[in-house]
């Protein structure tokens, strides 16, 4: 459910298609969603010959992907990552994703993904998607400017980096005039798909919510009931319908039922990410899977955390500082309930600022307290006496000879902080989006509790749970909700036409 909703859950029950007089509109295709996932859905309908409809409940295209920093994962050996020098294959590639991703990952799905990232690159900037040839070589949760290729999942950290060569994979699209959460590189790869979106024809309906789907007497689903400024719909799939509405994160019932770790956090999506999607399916019959699955973000530089330490509430190191910083928030979200600090020195806090953009519009991170005296600081944070102090003294007694043999932070970060110490506050400082959803194929049909695919519905991105079980790397919501979006939409196109009984339209 959305703010606008009032916290009341909408009705999900399935329509009879028998009690339907007539349709209001109808499409070989329908998709639901002007997201990633259903932009990316439609053009491979519509190239693959089919009449789509896309509708949208927001006024305009985007969804949560053209507010994102921009991270498309893509790897394998992409043209960008050449001209960047670095090697990677889709062996490779796939190795670090099942590593990655967490148990119980989709094995079809990360297979295809790996196999097939180079041409979804391609296909990518078929469409207009600019990337530009440069890589970005510090800590940061995206580039600071436009470069194109990044770290984006701990690759080249422990402990991924003793399992596989590691390989940037973070492909960002370029920005220009960039504002983070605005116009960043979510926009700039939302925009030249929305422009194939409408080159190809498809009829968008924009103010429009979905609310749910419409049933054969055989549980074919054959349209979807909508609302459009306070009037019920009905329309038409005479294929398929393809449900791309987003996840559940602004659900707070679904999420405390699925995922309460997320309960007091903020969510990283847009509102319209109510569940009503995995809702509806659920009310036919659809399974899900992963659903207690998280990504979290914690909201600091990680360009100090890679330079200090951080501790959790009992004043224990949690996690080698050098990952992706997006692990470090899963794990103080889902093992430490987001009690943590940053430790750092005056050198940690001078050279983070050195990283940093100047034209950035995010404020340095303040310590919340300095001091030379680590029991004042244990005091000060409520952490239990002398254990601070000791983290530290195990920390620095194996900085002096440049090792850490607790968590594998790499070398290069590793060194002795030195009083005085500031103490960094990440209490509660961490949002997050929930990962599980539909459970679908490759291309998108969803199946059903008894391993069966329900004809003629078909899912993609936040909707779906995609390559991640509980793992995650920066830009996979945004590649797999392009790259099975496609896969979905192709599908659609050619799923079988209804028969021409019932449906006013022909």
């Amino acid at each position: 459910m959305s703010a606008r909703d009032g916290g009341r859950p909408r009705n999900a029950k399935p329509m009879s298609s028998g009690t339907i007089g007539s349709w209001a509109d109808g499409a070989d295709v329908i998709v639901i969603g002007f997201g990633v996932a259903g932009a990316s859905a439609a053009v491979e309908a519509a190239v693959h010959g089919a009449d789509v409809l896309m509708l949208e409940r927001t006024s305009g295209w985007g969804g949560a992907a053209a507010l994102a920093g921009g991270f498309i994962y893509m790897g394998g050996g992409t043209p960008l990552q050449k001209a960047c020098g670095f090697e990677d294959t889709p062996e490779d590639m796939h190795a670090f994703l099942t590593a990655a991703m967490g148990a119980g990952a989709d094995a079809a799905k990360l297979a295809i993904f790996a196999e097939r990232s180079v041409e979804h690159f391609d296909w990518l900037t078929s469409c207009g998607v600019p990337f530009r040839a440069a890589f970005y070589d510090r800590p940061g949760w995206e580039p600071s400017g436009d470069e194109g290729l990044m770290y984006s999942g701990g690759e080249n950290a422990y402990p991924f980096a003793e399992l596989v060569r590691p390989a940037p994979r973070g492909h960002v699209p370029q920005m220009r005039n960039k504002r983070t959460g605005e116009r960043g590189g979510g926009y700039m790869l939302m925009e030249p798909l929305a422009e194939t979106v409408a080159s190809l024809g498809v009829r968008i309906d924009y103010d429009t919510r979905f609310e749910r789907l419409v049933a054969e007497s055989d549980g074919r689903v054959s349209g979807v009931v909508v609302t459009s400024y306070g009037e019920e719909l009905v329309v038409r799939a005479r294929r398929s319908v393809v449900l791309a509405g987003g996840g559940f994160t602004f659900n707070p019932d679904m999420v405390a039922r699925h995922v309460p770790v997320l309960t007091t956090r903020a969510g990283s999506a847009t509102d319209a990410h109510d569940g009503q999607c995995i809702r509806a399916a659920q009310a036919l019959g659809a399974d899900v899977t992963h659903m207690h699955a998280c990504e979290a973000a914690v909201h600091t530089d990680p360009a100090l955390m890679i330079r200090g330490i951080v501790v959790d509430g009992r004043g224990t190191r949690v996690i080698n500082e050098d990952t992706y910083p997006g692990r470090i928030g899963q794990e103080l979200v889902s093992h430490h309930s987001s009690q943590a600090f940053i430790v750092a020195d005056e050198q940690a806090v001078d050279e983070a600022a050195a990283d940093r953009n100047p034209s950035s519009a995010f404020a340095p991170p303040q310590p919340a307290w300095v001091s030379d005296d680590v029991a004042e600081l244990e005091e000060a944070a409520g952490i239990p006496a002398g254990a601070l102090a000791a983290t530290l003294e195990l920390y620095n007694r194996h900085a002096e000879r440049g090792a850490d043999p607790v968590h594998h932070k790499a070398t290069q970060w590793v060194r002795p902080l030195r009083a005085p110490y500031g103490l960094f506050d990440l209490r509660g400082a961490t949002s997050g989006f929930p990962l599980g959803g539909l459970r679908t194929d490759i291309d998108g049909a969803v199946l059903d509790v008894n391993n069966e695919a329900i004809p003629g519905l078909r899912a993609a991105g936040r909707t779906t749970s995609g390559i991640a079980a509980g793992g995650y790397a920066s830009g996979c919501s945004l590649a797999e909700g392009s790259f099975f979006g496609r896969r979905a939409g192709r599908a659609a196109a050619h799923d079988p036409p209804l028969g021409a009984s019932r449906s006013s339209l022909g």
